[in-house]
């Protein structure tokens, strides 16, 4: 692996981290290609969680991204009343690790913590993610998302800008 790479790839999530935070919600839509899943698996017992999306249990699931323009929709008509007012959030990423797949595609998994503050509640999210990036321009398309969240308990609504 190149430093240079490693660089990149961090700074790519780095942004797509500032872009949620600052709720700049059209240039974070821009980071998914447009058949992008997006998947947060239900855990099924202590260590395992859920593989499959479309027969298991998931505490969400996108099939693409129009799942995520959907959730934005609703942010901005204020059609989702558990997100309004909307939080704000602090994304945090970490042991950042890639591997290179076949036609230029990568594979990175990180480690991600979220702190989060709405109507004088603080809470936080942490977990593991895996994302599936693809060549595009000169940066990357998000063309999967999975995440697993760490949290033994959910005391607060949780959305895909938590994670």
């Amino acid at each position: 692996m190149n430093a240079q790479l490693q660089y990149q790839i961090e700074q790519f999530f780095y942004r797509k981290s500032e872009l949620c935070d600052a709720q700049d919600w059209d240039a974070y839509l821009q980071l998914f290609d447009e058949q992008s899943e997006f998947h947060l698996p239900q855990w099924d017992s202590e260590h395992v969680y859920t593989r499959d999306p479309k027969r298991e249990m998931s505490l969400i699931y996108y099939p693409n991204r129009s799942g995520l323009e959907d959730r934005v929709f609703r942010l901005r008509t204020g059609k989702s009343a558990s997100s309004t007012p909307m939080p704000r959030t602090l994304h945090l990423i970490n042991n950042v690790r890639i591997d290179e797949l076949e036609g230029g595609e990568l594979e990175v998994r990180l480690n991600w913590h979220t702190l989060f503050y709405r109507l004088a509640t603080s809470e936080q999210f942490y977990g593991r993610a895996t994302y599936r990036l693809k060549p595009h321009a000169d940066s990357w398309l998000i063309s999967r998302k999975h995440v697993l969240l760490l949290n033994d308990t959910i005391n607060s609504v949780l959305d895909f800008y938590h994670l």
